[in-house]
């Protein structure tokens, strides 16, 4: 693949907590900057292009869901996933980004729920969407696997692991705002086609996926705790030696360190981690996607480097 610049950002609602790892290809070198915040949602990928060396296309992936479940996707009456996003917010879909506040206000055009704890349920959910439980709300990437747990729900918003408020706010910021510039893998394509149609690509990634692909283990460690980052960072700089076309010199002080000791030490680790990720794929050592049905690209898409 011929991709010149790399970016992997870790999203959140909290701009202080959003951050970003770039890497610039150089010959056959890809040569890993440290990590920066994301700044301005609405301004990224014109700042992306910006610092290109040299002509190509650019891959950024965020780690905030980019589909719709293929059971609510049917039950809305969207062609597809790409349809239904030149539609959200508009007309008789103004009202889906904002989150339900109450389970009266759950609606198959307002899915997102709640807004607050207190008294919620996720029942309320299924029962106002008329589907029978979250398994049926997940997509087919989200399910659990060997090396991970099934991930939250699109569309709830509530606890430590959802993905709804992050969801909500990439896609307004980012991803529809982008839809005439960008192309979104894998709803437009393969990657080896989407690097020579479009000057940026958009994909959605997963760094709970990349831990295992690294070598690190499953359990006795948390990515919240700095020692616990740092012990899994000697993994990493293994790792690193084995792959000498990743050039993440610039950062080897930083894994030692676990990326500080204050609270967004985890987003920058994830931020790094999710880069790695990427970096196996476009290298070529690890296929973008396995075991897929072409249905399932139709609405609800897959996460960069998952297998099944």
């Amino acid at each position: 693949m011929s991709f010149q610049l790399l970016v992997h950002c870790d999203w959140s609602l909290d701009s202080r907590k959003r951050w970003m790892v770039v890497a610039q290809r150089q010959g056959s070198l890809w040569r890993v900057e440290p990590p920066e915040l994301v700044g301005e949602g609405s301004s990224l990928l014109s700042r992306l292009r910006k610092r290109l060396h040299q002509e190509g296309a650019i891959l950024v992936g965020f780690d905030f869901p980019i589909g719709l479940p293929a059971a609510y996707a049917k039950l809305a009456g969207f062609s597809s996933f790409k349809q239904a996003l030149a539609t959200l917010g508009q007309g008789e879909w103004a009202n889906w980004f904002n989150v339900a506040q109450s389970r009266n206000e759950i609606a198959i055009h307002r899915p997102f729920y709640p807004m607050r704890p207190g008294g919620t349920k996720k029942s309320h959910q299924h029962e106002a969407l008329g589907v029978s439980d979250s398994k049926t709300l997940l997509r087919t990437c989200e399910l659990a696997t060997t090396d991970r747990q099934a991930a939250c729900s699109l569309f709830w918003t509530l606890g430590g692991n959802q993905v709804g408020k992050g969801a909500i706010s990439g896609w307004s910021e980012v991803v529809i705002p982008s839809l005439n510039q960008a192309g979104i893998w894998p709803f437009d394509g393969p990657l080896s086609q989407l690097e020579s149609k479009f000057p940026v690509v958009l994909a959605e990634t997963y760094p709970g996926d990349v831990y295992a692909q690294l070598g690190i283990s499953r359990g006795g460690w948390s990515k919240r705790r700095q020692a616990d980052r740092s012990k899994v960072g000697r993994v990493i700089a293994t790792w690193l030696v084995e792959h000498p076309q990743v050039d993440a010199s610039g950062l080897l002080a930083a894994l030692e360190d676990g990326f500080g000791e204050d609270k967004t030490g985890e987003d920058r680790f994830d931020a790094f981690v999710g880069l790695l990720g990427m970096l196996s794929v476009v290298t070529g050592e690890r296929a973008e996607a396995i075991g897929v049905d072409e249905s399932i690209l139709i609405h609800e898409g897959w996460i960069l480097g998952h297998h099944r």
